[in-house]
This record gives C-alpha cells, structure tokens and sequence, in this order.
C-alpha cells in the first residue's frame, strides 16, 4: 500500500531532537489556534487540528517516536511512502493525544495506519479546551496468507495446523518475529484460489476494539499423477493397443482410493470416460474424474512381436486417414 509520507516534526514546528517538553508546547499551540470551536465550519483549521494530534500522538509517545525516527530524516512531505520491513503488522494501544480537545472526527491518516495498525479517531468532547481525546473501538485489519495444501488433502478435507510467522511489537518497540499455530478445519472440496475465514484472528482492534479476520488463500499443490481443470480431476490411463481394441478391466487410482473401470472396445487415444463425485467442490456438486485414454505402443518389438504386428498390418482392413 503506497500512502502519503508525513513529517509529524515539520507540522507541529519543531526539530527532530526536539525534548518531549518542547513537543508538548508545540502541540497545545497549534490546537488553541486552530480548535474548531475557534473555527465553526472552517475544514481546514479542523484539518490542521486533528494532523497536529496525529503529529503529537506518535511524538509524545517514545516507543513510536524511536519506530516512526528509524524511516530516517530524508523522508520529504508527499512522497509515496511505503514501510520498510518490519513496520508490516505493527500494533499499538493508543491512548489518544492527551491535551485540548473537545470534538468528534474521523480516524487518524492512512500513514499513521500503515505504521502503528490503525488507531481509530478522536471520539466526544470532554469538556472542552479543558478536556482530553479519546478513542472510538476500532475493528482491527483483516489480513490474508496463502496456504499450500496437498491434493489429497484439498480432496478429503478434515483438520490442519497452520502455522504463520508475524511480526509483532518486541521490547523497544523494535519489531519482532513470532509463530503462531492455529488449529483450521478445511472443508472437503476445497479448490485452489478459494478464501477460508478465520474469524478473529487477523490484526488487533483499538481498545475495545475486536480484531480483524484472517484469510487463507488455498493453493494445492501440483499432484505427479493427476491434473485439475474447474472442479474436475484429470487423470492419464494408458492402455496397451490390444486393450484398446479388445477392451479391458482396468484399476485406476482416484483421490479416494483405486477403482475398477470397464474400458469399451475401440476406445481411442484421447477419449475420456467419466468417474462421478472423485473431483473437488461441495458435497453434491463435487466435481468427476475424468480419465483420459493414452494408448501406447512399445518403443521395442521382439522377433514375434514384429511378426505378429506384421500380420495385423497385412490383414486388417482398418485405415484410421479415410
């Protein structure tokens, strides 16, 4: 996500080795002069307003100050910003901008989201110039991953540990990596491409906030024998020119275990024949299998296979080009 830099110094007036006291004076300046209540109606002084407790939200508060201080001084107001890595899933309790206050807007910038993970808006007044800010509940993010799953799996369904690495806030509020394993029931059928909710286990909400949903994105694996196309399993039956001709019975595996299949005389090389209910989707529009006829011929002949192949060639009245 590429958002628009913010230089949180810059707009409350004060250098980046500024002391927390200097910050603190800085922003209570800016929202005496610019309060809405000073200004009915005037969105640009509530713009400038609720930037300068942005601004004074990261600053005044260490750990985000020494995070926010790591994207460095050459940052320019404007610039397409994106996180460098470890900034992804960042998650802080506000506690909103202490100071002067007393109105409701809208939540803090997409800038101050893509670091800190969202920390919701400025709620009610508190008794005017006098008051504090507080927060409104934020849902948290939702997020998504992709999951690998074997065919087999995809098949049949049934319950999986998912393991995930994420960064969270370390000591300092450095970040850091952890692994959380969740416990993931996969329905049956499941296809590749399709989205499995997690309810609740995406990134934290504000206080009082619920979290957000995490997502995974199903992708099966390649299988060394079968092929998938929509919601059908393909797989590749090869037959000897004499099965294919006289016709046969046959075991051919599926994803639910081998079957018996009657192959017809005459069938020809690309023909397909149908295996009900073995491909993926839901229980009553599952896909079939369907089994493609591959006739080979062998690559060697011994003195008799020659002869009797020979034989064939000069008494048969079958021509497949007329």
């Amino acid at each position: 996500m590429s958002v628009e830099y913010k230089d949180y110094y810059k707009i409350l007036g004060v250098g980046r080795t500024a002391s927390q006291d200097d910050i603190s004076k800085a922003f209570k300046k800016l929202a005496r002069k610019y309060h809405p209540d000073l200004h009915p109606g005037d969105k640009s002084a509530e713009g400038k307003f609720k930037e300068a407790g942005e601004a004074y939200e990261v600053l005044k508060d260490p750990e985000k100050r020494k995070l926010y201080d790591q994207l460095g001084p050459n940052w320019q107001q404007g610039q397409n910003f994106q996180p460098p890595p470890g900034f992804e899933n960042m998650r802080f309790h506000q506690s909103g901008p202490g100071g002067p206050g007393g109105f409701g807007a809208g939540g803090f910038s997409d800038f101050f989201e893509t670091l800190f993970g969202g920390g919701g808006g400025f709620a009610g007044a508190r008794g005017g110039f006098g008051g504090g800010f507080q927060q409104r509940p934020r849902r948290g993010h939702d997020a998504e991953v992709i999951y690998e799953i074997g065919l087999e799996d995809a098949y049949k369904g049934g319950p999986q540990s998912v393991s995930l690495q994420e960064q969270v806030a370390g000591p300092g509020g450095f970040p850091t990596m952890q692994t959380r394993t969740l416990k993931v029931n996969i329905p049956a059928g499941v296809k590749d491409g399709q989205k499995i909710r997690l309810s609740g286990q995406g990134g934290s909400g504000g206080p009082g906030g619920e979290s957000g949903d995490l997502y995974l994105k199903i992708k099966v694996r390649p299988h060394p024998q079968f092929k998938v196309k929509e919601d059908n399993v393909v797989y590749d039956l090869a037959l000897t020119p004499w099965e294919a001709a006289l016709g046969a019975t046959v075991r051919v595996p599926t994803l639910d275990g081998a079957v018996e299949m009657k192959i017809p005389a005459g069938v020809g090389s690309g023909s397909k024949l149908r295996v009900r209910g073995k491909g993926l989707g839901t229980a009553g529009k599952r896909g079939d299998q369907m089994v493609r006829i591959m006739v080979q011929v062998p690559k060697t002949l011994s003195t008799e296979e020659r002869k009797l192949f020979e034989e064939l060639a000069r008494t048969s009245s079958f021509s497949p080009r007329a």
